[in-house]
């Protein structure tokens, strides 16, 4: 649970709207099915596109949308976070009201005009998730031949500890480009990036050489990989998704009914599948019926709620007002969270192993 106590310091108009909104945000959190967070169960993942986090763009951020994001974001354990931006204030901010035990971890600016000046990062609750010291950013590979054409935001992966598995979480914001459902270059990313990877698994769980006095190779026991991030997919259909499952990757059953439904898309509008959780599964690491995409809107920064806006919205850049629609998109995001809850403990499975009775 967030930090509420900043909120007494508040003006009573203010203060009143804010503690309403999370009161019906915690609301449809739990009518949403997103479970409560435990210590030692389920480890929850979740992925989410900030909108131009942090920007000026719109006027900025209001403290609403502080306490809101830092709410949604406490019911998870392990977030990948695009378009975070330079300035790092929002992160710290939303960490703040999180409290100490959350933790980040960024990639530096992808500058250039591609990249949009963003980085990637990794929000964790260390109650629940520990680091486990990889760090980096993929660059693929030169071919014989002819130089690869890097990413425009450079994929950033991390290993993380939960429970009983060790997990390799790897983030990506894709490239756009055209709007339309098959960019040669968004497609050339996503494949590029999914064979790599699952080349990577492949030989991690190769069986290991038997060391002196071993009479056989020792059988691996390889992390688990977790794809993630916006994908810029706009049908599971297209071929930017089957790249992904083509490479050995498996989408979570839970978020593949969930694409079966033409309004279950994670973009606000609920018909684009930007986002996607893809996994290839290593040692105690299972998928559980429980995963979705949050639609906060439906508490916060709702429609109804236009009025009691409308002095805070500010023109943009060329002097033109936006609409509450456009403009609520940026104190909160133009995508839904997108989530999935795995079996991480694996204690009774052990125990039972080991009661068995030698065959």
């Amino acid at each position: 649970m967030p930090y509420y106590a900043g909120l007494r310091g508040k003006d009573e108009a203010t203060r009143v709207r804010i503690a309403q909104g999370l009161t019906r945000l915690r609301a449809a959190i739990a009518a949403q099915n997103i479970p409560t967070k435990t210590i030692d169960g389920d480890v929850l993942i979740a992925s989410w596109n900030i909108r131009e986090f942090e920007s000026a763009k719109l006027g900025g951020r209001l403290d609403d949308a502080y306490y809101y994001i830092a709410e949604i974001l406490s019911h998870f354990d392990i977030i990948a976070i695009q378009e975070v931006r330079d300035d790092l204030s929002a992160l710290k901010r939303v960490q703040g009201l999180l409290g100490g035990w959350w933790k980040y971890i960024v990639t530096d600016v992808t500058e250039g005009r591609p990249g949009n000046y963003e980085r990637m990062a990794f929000l964790y609750d260390s109650r629940k998730v520990t680091f486990g010291g990889l760090a980096g950013e993929i660059v693929l590979p030169r071919q014989v031949d002819k130089e690869v054409l890097q990413f425009a935001r450079t994929p950033f992966v991390c290993g993380f500890k939960a429970g009983w598995a060790k997990i390799d979480l790897c983030t990506v914001h894709i490239y756009y480009g055209k709007q339309k459902a098959l960019d040669e270059k968004r497609l050339t990313e996503i494949r590029n990036l999914a064979d790599f990877l699952a080349k990577r698994a492949k030989k991690a769980a190769q069986p290991l050489p038997a060391t002196p006095g071993e009479a056989k190779a020792r059988q691996p026991e390889p992390d688990t990989l977790v794809l993630l991030g916006d994908f810029n997919i706009f049908d599971p259909k297209d071929a930017t998704l089957t790249a992904i499952t083509d490479a050995g990757f498996k989408i979570p059953d839970v978020l593949t009914r969930r694409a079966s439904d033409a309004k279950g898309g994670s973009n606000v509008a609920k018909d684009k599948f930007y986002d996607q959780i893809a996994i290839w599964r290593g040692k105690r690491f299972d998928e559980t019926p429980r995963g979705g995409a949050l639609d906060f809107f439906e508490a916060v920064y709702r429609m109804e709620d236009e009025a009691l806006y409308a002095p805070e919205i500010k023109p943009g850049k060329k002097g033109n007002l936006p609409t509450y629609k456009e403009w609520r998109t940026y104190q909160m995001s133009d995508h839904l969270l997108l989530w999935s809850a795995f079996k991480v403990d694996f204690a009774s499975d052990y125990l039972e192993d080991l009661a068995k009775p030698p065959s």
